[in-house]
């Protein structure tokens, strides 16, 4: 695994995509701090991290996408899936490379709060707990990138499949508001999603009778819960799109929270995008 970060931390540093992205968060955080601090007179840090959380968007992207797609491409995967090391190893430390890169703006925004403190008095606690969020919330989208990147072999489609997937996050406290609180409009939907899971599975194992018998069993289960205590359904639709919303996870630490319940989501999200990630190398591997 140390062979294959110090690799593809080398390949980062050595072309213009690594310098890029670390030019493009500084750029826009001197930006921010500008507006923000020096000329809003803002005592909180956290609020220029807080409006620069757009910057996963586009950076993130442009990172990750090469970091499996180039490999697949150029069939190096092929050597590197029957060299004496793990799939963990080779997906583990491809994402730490990605992760040292995204560090080093991190590590410089950690000299703003020490900047602030000589023009008056700013809380240390609150600016690094902020610093630590965004550092949580670029490390799972980072992740999420490093799964897109391995589901295809052009860094273009990568680029694009993390961008509408981040995105779409991003978005999800709009998309939630769409939706009715009724207790009938979430059982509704949910019996949609099990319809939809019962396809999935169908697609997968290509047998109509236990997809049916999946499919049967969870609507018989919706509808007697639905009977028995239909309250438990009350926004339920908005608590499952809370749970894809990255950015929502990070507001307690703008707020100078020490969030532990958001950094076991952050490190949850990394821990399964990496875990997917390993599924589909794997599955391609044997095929």
């Amino acid at each position: 695994m140390t062979a294959i970060f110090k690799r593809e931390l080398k390949s980062y540093l050595t072309s213009m995509v690594g310098y890029l992205f670390i030019f493009f968060v500084l750029v826009l955080t001197g930006i921010y701090f500008s507006a923000y601090q020096l000329s809003g007179g803002y005592s909180k840090f956290e609020t220029t991290l807080s409006a620069l959380t757009f910057v996963f968007l586009i950076g993130v992207p442009i990172l990750s996408m090469r970091v499996l797609a180039e490999e697949r491409k150029q069939k190096t995967d092929q050597l590197l899936l029957t060299a004496p090391v793990s799939v963990w190893d080779i997906v583990f430390g491809k994402y730490l490379a990605l992760v040292a890169v995204f560090a080093i703006p991190v590590v410089i925004m950690c000299v703003y709060p020490l900047i602030m403190s000589k023009f008056g008095t700013i809380s240390y606690a609150s600016a690094y707990t902020g610093i630590l969020g965004f550092f949580l919330l670029g490390c799972a989208n980072l992740a999420i990138g490093v799964f897109m990147s391995a589901l295809t072999e052009s860094q273009v489609i990568a680029a694009v499949l993390t961008f509408v997937f981040l995105f779409a996050f991003y978005l999800m406290n709009g998309i939630s508001s769409f939706f009715s609180q009724t207790s009938m409009s979430t059982a509704v939907a949910f019996g949609l999603l099990i319809v939809a899971i019962a396809i999935i599975i169908y697609t997968m194992i290509k047998n109509v009778l236990i997809s049916v018998v999946i499919g049967a069993v969870g609507e018989i289960a919706l509808v007697i819960v639905y009977v028995v205590k239909s309250s438990i359904f009350q926004g339920g639709i908005q608590k499952v799109l809370n749970v894809f919303n990255l950015s929502g996870h990070y507001d307690n630490f703008t707020n100078g929270v020490f969030d532990v319940t958001g950094i076991v989501y952050f490190i949850s999200v990394i821990a399964i995008c990496l875990f997917l990630t390993m599924q589909s190398i794997q599955k391609r591997r044997w095929n």
